[in-house]
């Protein structure tokens, strides 16, 4: 395929529904039939949105643990809804799924080595609308072929970015839009959570102490471990930095020119492994390799500056992070506050941020705040999955496209580098080939309400 062309039509018509079309909810009359690749905790959550919704068909679902499957079962049971052809056996049993001739869409929501691969497998048959959970890919090289097997099949990869849609970020987004903060200069994101009792979970307790992962551990800590064993880097980056881009128009009239990288040393795993487990414990014997905390710096092309942080193996009360600064005021999440010159009561003094989030309500959450409830993730989690299925409804390109995927997602191998290299500065690939100077930035604008 002729990327220029893809990239153009992708700028005339991505993220042109983002922002929810008025009448009916959910159009029973035109069903989306999906394919759901991995039933893990997160997937149950998307099945779950699925199953609540009349213009969805689940026709099949594929997992290689069987108590995952059978929770998953337990949800179409519980929604009085047809169970789907299950797919199960080995790590390539979603193959089998993928020749199925009925199917719009696929869901995936596996462990993150298998995104990319499962990705290309699904484009490769034919699917033309491909979501995907966070990180796109593992090396630089996934995200490649991931963008090149897009445009080559002219399909639609979603990364489920659901971020980009917390009522407060999208609100911030608005006034972003609208001039408050002036010309943007600095931002400031991050995944800062506390995830110890997640990457160590026996699924005996899941808010328990446990300190099992690997082979003994349960849902995320069988896989996600791991990666703190072997890898240095900023290793969940989209939360804080999908928002970001989105704010900035990254890939649509600005983009990430370089990145360095710095980690701290790794005492975190280690310490709650002793703590909980005791110094004998085989896993207090195992060197993590995670710094446990990762910042890394990011130049743009319009001159603005990021600031991410990777903080998950510490005690610290959840925070994304967020800080908006502008040549007009600031906004900042940890304190909920916000500084506006003219607008602000005190002259240098922080302000209560609600009243402004509340006066400038993005429209999306103005009109959809109640089918939001119970969605997950306060209500995030409803406006991913239903901008997907309304993309494929519709025909359209998804809010979020492949390209936004890759330059989100490609920051961890890139971060990988930068501190393996002695914190040097590393140049971001431009995976839209010069065309981000041209596209512009739909994501959450229309007029139908």
């Amino acid at each position: 395929m002729n990327r220029r062309t893809f990239v153009k039509n992708s700028a005339l018509v991505a993220g042109s529904f983002a922002i929810l079309p008025s009448g009916s909810l959910f159009a029973a009359d035109q069903k989306v039939r999906l394919a759901f690749i991995g039933t893990g905790l997160r997937g149950q959550n998307h099945l779950d949105n699925a199953l609540r919704r009349s213009d969805v068909d689940i026709v099949a679902i594929c997992d290689v643990d069987d108590r995952m499957l059978q929770m998953a079962t337990d949800l179409f049971k519980k929604a009085n809804k047809p169970l789907p052809q299950i797919f199960k056996g080995d790590n390539y049993a979603y193959k089998k799924m993928l020749e199925l001739k009925n199917i719009d869409g696929v869901l995936i929501a596996t462990p993150w080595e298998w995104h990319a691969p499962m990705v290309i497998d699904s484009l490769q048959a034919g699917i033309k609308y491909v979501a995907t959970e966070v990180i796109l890919g593992i090396t630089m090289d996934d995200h490649w072929n991931v963008v090149h097997e897009a445009e080559k099949q002219k399909a639609n990869v979603m990364m489920l970015e659901n971020v980009c849609y917390r009522r407060d970020v999208i609100a911030i987004l608005n006034m972003v839009r609208q001039g408050l903060f002036g010309e943007l200069l600095h931002l400031q994101a991050g995944y800062q959570h506390d995830l110890r009792s997640v990457k160590f979970n026996n699924g005996v307790d899941p808010y328990g102490h446990g300190v099992e992962f690997g082979e003994k551990g349960f849902s995320e800590a069988k896989w996600r471990t791991n990666h703190s064993v072997h890898r240095n880097g900023d290793l969940y980056p989209t939360h804080g930095i999908g928002p970001v881009a989105q704010m900035l128009n990254i890939n649509h009239g600005n983009r990430f020119l370089s990145l360095s990288s710095f980690a701290t040393k790794t005492r975190g795993l280690h310490k709650y492994i002793v703590d909980h487990g005791g110094e004998n414990h085989p896993n207090a014997k195992v060197e993590f390799k995670l710094g446990d905390i990762v910042t890394t710096h990011i130049r743009c092309a319009n001159g603005e500056t990021i600031l991410l942080q990777h903080d998950t193996n510490n005690p610290r009360p959840y925070s994304l992070g967020f800080r908006v600064q502008g040549t007009n005021g600031i906004w900042m999440d940890v304190n909920k506050s916000l500084y506006i010159e003219g607008l602000s009561k005190k002259e240098d003094a922080w302000e209560e941020a609600q009243p402004y989030l509340d006066k400038y309500d993005h429209p999306l959450w103005q009109r959809w705040s109640k089918e939001t409830e119970g969605a997950g993730h306060g209500g995030m989690d409803f406006f991913v999955l239903h901008a997907f299925v309304e993309s494929i409804k519709r025909k359209t390109h998804t809010p979020m496209d492949v390209y936004d995927a890759a330059a989100w997602s490609v920051i961890t191998p890139l971060s990988e580098m930068s501190i393996d290299l002695g914190n040097q500065t590393v140049e971001f690939p431009d995976f839209t080939s010069g065309q981000w100077m041209y596209r512009k930035n739909n994501f959450a604008l229309t007029d139908e309400f």
